[in-house]
């Protein structure tokens, strides 16, 4: 077995490595893109490793010192592994396809496949590397670490309102959000997808955040000049049940939308297509009709 407790057993004593000048400034530029966190440094919090931006090491001096850190952590052997082996994807990642520094770690020192997985979905996303990250964080042998986290990342950095990848983690892991930001990302990202789509997402939801989620979607239809008529023929066509036609109405007429410049047009054209308008005129008719039909009173003769 492995003594992890020995720096060159978990970490080559030659080769290329990853933490000269180079490649700590291409780190730190890669943290301060992704908000100035990494999912490493959210790691090593959450196991009480290191100060704040502990990782990268700065040289061999800083490498010892973090490894001498994590080993006297009170985290466990397999949080303690999965550390090393993100930091070992790292030496990969300056020595080439071919180099397997990670994975001979990770069979010596017999680290679960789950937490391999984890960690080198993590690393994806610190590297942006989106795609190859969820092919590892959507993994069904894995819990939904950090999922807040990975939908805020991966809906900011949408790239030409591509949505799919924060859809894709989402429909497969499913998670349940602790953060409101992470939900309201989400559901921006599926009012520009599928507006009928974000209509049944806010109804798995309880009534308040529900209205809230639904007042949200017609606002970003309704305020979106660049959608085109597509979106808006959507959102007037979808089949509202009675609180939600009524939550549609009084946003539209008397709430927060009411100031959108097409919030009247879209009340409007909302009840032509559903026929109360119809029902309106033809009620308006039967009454003028039958005023007009109404014989007039004579007059007294004098």
């Amino acid at each position: 077995m492995l003594d992890y407790n020995r720096l060159h057993a978990v970490f080559p004593s030659d080769g290329a490595v990853p933490y000269d000048q180079r490649g700590i400034q291409e780190i730190e530029t890669l943290r301060k893109t992704l908000d100035g966190v990494l999912f490493i440094d959210r790691v090593l919090k959450a196991l009480g490793i290191g100060e704040a931006k502990a990782y990268p090491p700065k040289g061999e001096n800083g490498l010892r010192s973090l490894h001498q850190q994590v080993c006297d952590s009170k985290a466990s052997a397999h949080h303690k592994l999965s550390v090393f082996y993100y930091f070992l994807l790292d030496y990969d990642g300056v020595r080439g396809s071919r180099s397997q520094v990670s994975e001979d770690f990770a069979i010596k020192s017999g680290l679960p496949k789950k937490y391999q997985i984890l960690m080198r979905g993590l690393w994806h996303m610190d590297r942006k590397e989106f795609k190859f990250a969820l092919e590892h964080l959507a993994h069904p042998s894995l819990p939904p670490e950090f999922a807040d986290e990975i939908v805020i990342i991966l809906v900011r950095h949408a790239k030409a309102n591509d949505y799919s990848l924060p859809l894709a983690y989402y429909h497969t892991t499913q998670p349940v959000f602790k953060k409101s930001e992470a939900l309201d990302l989400l559901f921006g990202a599926l009012a520009r997808t599928s507006v009928t789509e974000a209509l049944y997402f806010s109804r798995t939801h309880a009534e308040s955040t529900r209205r809230l989620l639904f007042e949200k979607l017609i606002l970003s239809v309704v305020d979106d000049r660049t959608a085109g008529s597509a979106r808006n023929r959507e959102l007037v066509s979808l089949p509202l049940d009675g609180a939600e036609e009524a939550w549609f109405n009084e946003y539209l007429t008397s709430g927060e939308g009411n100031k959108l410049k097409l919030a009247a047009t879209t009340v409007e054209t909302r009840r032509i297509i559903t026929g109360r308008h119809r029902g309106q005129i033809r009620a308006r008719g039967l009454d003028d009709s039958t005023a007009t039909a109404r014989p007039a009173r004579s007059r007294p003769s004098r």
